[in-house]
């Protein structure tokens, strides 16, 4: 059956190749773009009720934050994993023919916050577009954000189409003619921003991830000082190399600003904070004291009487607070129960 799919998703994806982009075939390329969008889908669900359990596999959620490492063979992810993390990494290098054969292999990426594309320095850059390419067709949109588009499916009353911006990509009947592919018939659409064929299909699918992805191109020791300027001015990437241990700091910045997290410090009453390594809790940007409480103790909020805040986030300190308190990073946070 995957086979069978495949099959199809390379047809379509050849016909789309082949048909030249104009006025006249727009409406063509919709209907094809929303196929091969449905088939694609149909790789990432299980077959049928009788599906056998496949390879498939399932990481626990654990730590601050999940990190997706996705390279070629040998361009050295189990060296940067040993070196940033003090853990020694076996790693099973799955052959890279094309990941939407093992979708259960790269759907784990789909669950992470991060996604970090490992490449080498000194190979074509068509590497890149492989790899985002293999993560757009399993549905991870990276570095993007969710389309502005209002989309909801109604009962009846016909389909509702308004735009409140001009726009360029897109008109009512192209909009109809993806709507009916998918058997819509009846919804709401409204246009919020002047988006492409491709975006309005990422909306009506609804299982798209937008993931930040940081490019990380190793081996740099081993290319010219003029290339290695190029690739570190490319967007979203850092240059490193793992083996001379160059640039693994400036790296370890970028993934603690791309995955927007910051440390908070509690302390007991009476006692000085620890600011020492492994003593701070690892939260998210924009997280209230309401988290960090659960944070600490899954009972603690029940008993909450209020807080007191020491740091950037409070206009005297201490600051008494409530649950709804945003905290900052760096904030010393002290909690006084009932």
């Amino acid at each position: 059956l995957i086979m069978g799919i495949l099959d199809k998703i390379k047809e379509i994806e050849n016909e789309i190749s082949r048909t030249q982009k104009n006025k006249a075939t727009e409406y063509h390329l919709g209907l094809l773009k929303a196929k091969l969008a449905k088939y694609r889908a149909q790789l990432l669900e299980p077959q049928g009720k009788s599906a056998q359990k496949g390879e498939g596999f399932d990481v626990m959620k654990s730590g601050d934050a999940r990190v997706a490492l996705i390279g070629f063979p040998s361009v050295g992810k189990s060296t940067l994993l040993n070196k940033l993390t003090s853990t020694f990494s076996e790693c099973a290098n799955y052959e890279f023919t094309t990941l939407t054969c093992i979708p259960g292999v790269i759907a784990v990426a789909r669950t992470a916050d991060l996604v970090l594309i490992m490449l080498d320095a000194a190979k074509p850059d068509v590497h890149r577009s492989l790899l985002e390419y293999e993560l757009e067709s399993v549905g991870i949109r990276l570095n993007k954000r969710k389309p502005n588009i209002y989309f909801k499916q109604q009962k009846t009353g016909g389909l509702k189409f308004t735009h409140q911006v001009p726009l360029t990509h897109m008109n009512e009947k192209l909009v109809y003619t993806i709507l009916h592919e998918y058997k819509i018939f009846n919804a709401d659409i409204i246009f919020r921003e002047d988006c492409t064929m491709d975006e309005f299909i990422d909306v009506i699918s609804g299982n798209r991830v937008y993931l930040p992805c940081l490019y990380v191109y190793n081996k740099i020791d081993q290319i010219s000082i003029e290339e290695v300027d190029r690739l570190a001015h490319q967007p979203h990437s850092v240059v490193v190399s793992c083996n001379v241990g160059l640039n693994l700091d400036y790296l370890l910045e970028m993934l603690w600003e791309y995955l927007d997290l910051i440390c908070i410090y509690t302390k007991k009453r009476g006692e000085r904070p620890n600011f020492s390594q492994g003593h701070e809790l690892v939260m998210r940007n924009g997280c209230s004291v309401e988290d960090v409480a659960h944070r600490v103790h899954r009972s603690l909020v029940s008993q909450f009487k209020y807080a007191l805040v020491w740091g950037s986030s409070v206009k005297f300190n201490p600051q008494r607070v409530g649950l709804t308190h945003r905290v900052q990073h760096q904030d010393v946070m002290q909690i006084v129960k009932k």
